[in-house]
């Protein structure tokens, strides 16, 4: 018997030999889903595009290599010296933009931050004195802040919804600038951490902030948050008849090699099958978010992740706006980049002393026809 089963086992591996030897029918590296070049995509109408401005706070990272052409500038309170962001709106320009995204925290729950924020903006308005640059905000949802969990959500407390009802109602003036960012007339509005807005009936929450915004003449776009790398269909229930729009948090935080290795190929994949999903499920649209580069080292120097440096000279950056061109829609054309100056994680747009603008001319190629 044992000598039957030995017999069995020789045979099958010498077919199987045989069969690689051959090298038919058996699968092969060009079988992978993986296995394909990113197109180069033509621009035959401009995109849309944003980026997320950040306030770096009131000191420039020690560990941060990488020197801004305007000088290592620095934020105290949010206000932003007005000479640097007049060269941001400048540079903006030149790469293409269309707005800065601000972001803006709960003035009623997280005050400090809020003023912070308002300062970051109105940094930008008292700049951008031709007001050719627009903006958006981006209302930066922390469900610690609020207090609320799965078990303890956000309508079961009168109060707490009140008042984030009241933060976005402050936002009105805003959003009713003539260079606040519109989409189809309605403004634009992110909402950070949208999968993390608990409650038992999203679809009421964002029906009540709707009304109460249009009775005051507003009209939003709202493009939810969707955690990154996480499959489209975990939170259904915290988008459907609520945003119209998802984009994910950026994939360049990467820690797994596997994804690092053909980065580009699987964040077409993910948002492929991500951008159908969510147009065929709960009936809305999906904006891609891409980044230049990125280094975990500057805020976690013994960091052994995977990361994608600068020292490509922009190839990895292209190929990741042939991904988002790829995945944006085909009415909005919304895109974004996270993000215009976060220098410590090497995330920024912003001009350097050793890349010079190459990023910014690099934008414009990419998603503006020429």
């Amino acid at each position: 018997m044992k000598n039957i089963k030995f017999s069995f086992i020789a045979l099958c591996m010498a077919a199987a030999f045989a069969s690689c030897k051959r090298g038919d029918n058996g699968p092969s590296v060009d079988d992978n889903i993986l296995n394909y070049q990113i197109p180069d995509v033509p621009v035959t109408q401009d995109y849309v595009v944003g980026a997320f401005y950040y306030n770096t706070g009131s000191t420039f990272n020690a560990n941060i290599t990488e020197v801004p052409v305007v000088g290592k500038y620095t934020m105290p309170n949010g206000v932003v010296p007005p000479a640097v962001m007049s060269k941001h709106i400048e540079y903006a320009g030149k790469a293409g933009l269309d707005y800065f995204t601000f972001m803006y925290r709960s003035p009623n729950r997280d005050v400090n931050n809020f003023k912070s924020d308002s300062a970051v903006i109105k940094s930008f308005k008292d700049a951008n004195t031709t007001a050719n640059m627009k903006y958006a905000l981006a209302y930066n949802f922390n469900p610690g802040t609020f207090g609320i969990t799965t078990t303890s959500p956000l309508e079961n407390d009168a109060t707490k919804l009140e008042q984030f009802m009241q933060d976005v109602i402050r936002m009105v003036p805003y959003f009713k600038e003539a260079n606040y960012m519109k989409v189809n007339g309605k403004a634009l509005f992110y909402l950070m951490n949208a999968f993390n807005l608990y409650s038992n009936n999203n679809p009421q929450i964002y029906a009540t902030l709707r009304t109460r915004l249009s009775a005051l003449g507003v009209e939003l776009y709202i493009v939810g948050m969707q955690e990154r790398w996480s499959p489209p269909a975990r939170y259904p229930f915290r988008f459907q008849n609520c945003v119209d729009a998802i984009y994910h948090q950026t994939y360049s935080q990467v820690n797994d090699w596997d994804r690092w290795y053909l980065l580009p190929q699987t964040m077409d994949q993910n948002w492929k099958y991500s951008k159908q999903w969510f147009a065929d499920n709960i009936k809305v649209d999906y904006v891609p978010n891409i980044s230049p580069a990125y280094s975990w080292k500057i805020l976690s120097p013994t960091s052994v992740n995977p990361e994608y440096p600068r020292t490509d000279n922009g190839a990895m950056y292209k190929k990741l706006c042939n991904v988002a061109k790829l995945n944006a829609s085909s009415t909005t054309r919304l895109i974004l980049i996270d993000s215009w100056n976060k220098w410590d994680e090497d995330m920024q747009l912003e001009p350097a002393q050793s890349y010079g603008e190459s990023y910014l001319d690099m934008t414009k190629k990419q998603f503006k026809k020429q």
